[in-house]
C-alpha cells in the first residue's frame, strides 16, 4: 500500500496508485494524539482535537465503504490546530533542518497543495501553469503560511514514519517497513505540475490486454519522458527514491517493468492500441540501486505481466527480488508450478491487490465481478470452466503434498495454499490480512474506474463484519493462519 500524497483539498482519489506525487506522504495517515505538540495544546484545543476524531470513528464499523474525505477533514481540522499552537525552539530547528534537507521538491509540493486549497474548484491563471512559472514565486509569498502548514504535515508524518521503523526492528523484525512505489502519479497533480518538463503530456501509461485483464488497463498516468529524464540526470528519479526510502527496510517496487519499458496510450485510444517505449534501465535500476544500499534497504519489484524473458535474470543479477504470486506461476502443462521450482530471489505470495482474497477467488469472484462489468472477452460459461480447471489443479497439487484431504473447508483451502507457498525456497513469503480474516471481496478490479468501488472496501471477515486493527490479535482465523505458516516455516524467518 504506496502512503503517496493524495489531493489536500476536496475529493481524494481513493487509489493509493494513482497519487499526487510519489515522493511525499499521505497526511491521511498521521496520527494526531502521537504529534508531540498535542500533549502540550490548552484543554479547550486539546478537546477539540478529540471531538474531530470522536465524530468520525464511528465510520470505523461501516463494513461497505471507506470515506476517506470524511476521514482526512477530521484530521486536518485537528491538525490545524496542533500546528497553530507552535513549537519550541528545538522543535523548530528540527523542522528547518527537514525542509532544508528536502529542498525545492518539498516547496513545490507545499505551494501546489496551497493554491488547490486557493483555487478549488477554479481554473488556475495561466500564469500558474506550472512551478515555474511567473506568478509562482509571487505566490509563494502571498500563501507562505498555508505552504508552512503543507511543509509541517510532512515533517511530522515524517517524523511518525521513523518511529514506526525504529518500534518494529525494535521489536524484533529483520526488515520493519516496507513501503510501495507506484508506477506513476495523477495527470492533474504536484508532480505533473512541478515536474511537468520531464513528464509526457497527452499520454496514459498501461498495460496490454492479458488474461486477467482481456481489454487492456489504462492507468491515466503520465509516464516519464526517457530524454528529458535523462536530460536532468535522473535527478527527479533520485529524489523521489531517496524520500521514499527514508524509513523503510524494504521497497515494492509497483510494475518495475516500467524501469525498462512502459505501455504508453495516446490521449483518446483503446488500452489496446498503445505501444511500448524503452527507457535506459541501467541508468534507472542504478539510481534505485544507489538510494537502496544507501537507506541500507532490499528492493523488491513486482515483475508480472507481460514481460521480456531477459529482464527478470537482469534484476536477479542486480540483487532486485522479484515477485512470485500462487496463482501466476504455473509449469508447461498449465499445473501449478511445483515448490521446488519457484525462483529463490522472490517475494512469494498466495494472491495479490489485483485479485480477489483468496476466499473470493476460490469461489469465482473474479469471473462474477468481470461479467458484471462486462469486461470478459470470451463467454462467461468458458472463462468459468477455466476458472474452475484452474482450482481443481490447484487442489490436486494439494493433496499430492499432503496439505488437504479428500472435502477440505475454504479455511483449509486458504491456509494450505499458504503452506504451499513457504514450502518454496523464495527468501521472502508475504501473509495478505484480507486472506488472514476471510476477507471475499475484490479490493481492486483493474481496467475500471468508477464502475467499481476499487480501494474503498473495508478490510472485513467472510459474513462483512468489519474487522479492525484491535480485532486482529483476537481473530481466531488470523492466529489459526498464522499457526499454520509458523509451523510450515520453523525456524525460517522468510514471514514479511
Amino acid at each position: 500500500n504506496p502512503l503517496h500524497a493524495a489531493e489536500a483539498v476536496g475529493h481524494m482519489t481513493p487509489s493509493p496508485y494513482l497519487p499526487v506525487t510519489r515522493r511525499f506522504v499521505n497526511p491521511l495517515y498521521i496520527r494526531p494524539e502521537d504529534v508531540r505538540e498535542t500533549a502540550y495544546l490548552p484543554a479547550e484545543q486539546r478537546a477539540a482535537v478529540d471531538r474531530a476524531a470522536q465524530e468520525v470513528r464511528r465510520t470505523n464499523t461501516d463494513s461497505h465503504r471507506l470515506d476517506r474525505d470524511v476521514a482526512w477533514s477530521a484530521k486536518r481540522q485537528a491538525l490545524e490546530i496542533v500546528h497553530a499552537a507552535g513549537r519550541t525552539r528545538a522543535r523548530q530547528r528540527d523542522l528547518d533542518r527537514f525542509r532544508a534537507d528536502q529542498g525545492p521538491g518539498l516547496e513545490d509540493f507545499a505551494l501546489w497543495c496551497a493554491l488547490t486549497e486557493r483555487y478549488t474548484d477554479e481554473e488556475w491563471p495561466d500564469d500558474l501553469r506550472d512551478a515555474r512559472s511567473p506568478g509562482a514565486d509571487r505566490a509563494r509569498a502571498e500563501l507562505a503560511d498555508r505552504v508552512d502548514f503543507y511543509v509541517w504535515l510532512q515533517w511530522v508524518a515524517d517524523e511518525q514514519l521513523a518511529r514506526a521503523q525504529a518500534a518494529a526492528r525494535a521489536a524484533g523484525m529483520g526488515i520493519g517497513v516496507m513501503h510501495d512505489l507506484a508506477v506513476g502519479v495523477h495527470p492533474d497533480g504536484a508532480d505533473t505540475w512541478s515536474l511537468g518538463d520531464v513528464l509526457a503530456r497527452g499520454i496514459g501509461v498501461g498495460a496490454p490486454p492479458d488474461m486477467y485483464n482481456q481489454q487492456g488497463q489504462n492507468w491515466h498516468q503520465p509516464p516519464w519522458r526517457p530524454d528529458a529524464l535523462a536530460r536532468s540526470g535522473y535527478a527527479p528519479l533520485r529524489d523521489m527514491a531517496r524520500t521514499v526510502l527514508r524509513h523503510a527496510g524494504a521497497l515494492r517496487v509497483d510494475h518495475i517493468l516500467g524501469f525498462f519499458r512502459l505501455w504508453w496510450i495516446p490521449d483518446g485510444t483503446g488500452a489496446d492500441e498503445g505501444t511500448y517505449v524503452r527507457y535506459d534501465h541501467e541508468a534507472m535500476i542504478g539510481v534505485l540501486l544507489l538510494e537502496a544500499y544507501r537507506a541500507g534497504a532490499v528492493v523488491i519489484g513486482e515483475d508480472l505481466g507481460t514481460v521480456e524473458p531477459w529482464v527478470r535474470g537482469y534484476l536477479t543479477e542486480r540483487g532486485v527480488l522479484g515477485t512470485s504470486v500462487l496463482w501466476f506461476e504455473k509449469d508447461e502443462r498449465d499445473d501449478p508450478l511445483p515448490p521446488e521450482d519457484y525462483r529463490r530471489l522472490v517475494l512469494a505470495t498466495v494472491n495479490t491487490h489485483d485479485l480477489p482474497p483468496t476466499a473470493g477467488y476460490l469461489a469465482e469472484e473474479h469471473v462474477d465481478l468481470r461479467e458484471r462489468l462486462e469486461l470478459l472477452t470470451e463467454p462467461v460459461t468458458e472463462v468459468r470452466r477455466q476458472a474452475r480447471e484452474e482450482r481443481s489443479r490447484m487442489l490436486q497439487r494439494l493433496r499430492e503434498h499432503g496439505l488437504v484431504g479428500s472435502d477440505p473447508s475454504e479455511q483449509e483451502i486458504v491456509e494450505a495454499l499458504h503452506s504451499y507457498v513457504v514450502r518454496t525456497p523464495a527468501v521472502l513469503v508475504g501473509v495478505a490480512l484480507a486472506d488472514a480474516v476471510g476477507e471475499r471481496r475484490t479490493q481492486n478490479q483493474p481496467g475500471t474506474h468508477t464502475e467499481y468501488p476499487n480501494w474503498k472496501i473495508p478490510l472485513a471477515d467472510g459474513d462483512e463484519r468489519p474487522v479492525l486493527v484491535e480485532d486482529l490479535v483476537r481473530s481466531h482465523r488470523l492466529l489459526s493462519l498464522v499457526a499454520a505458516v509458523r509451523e510450515e516455516l520453523g525456524a525460517d524467518d522468510r514471514l514479511s
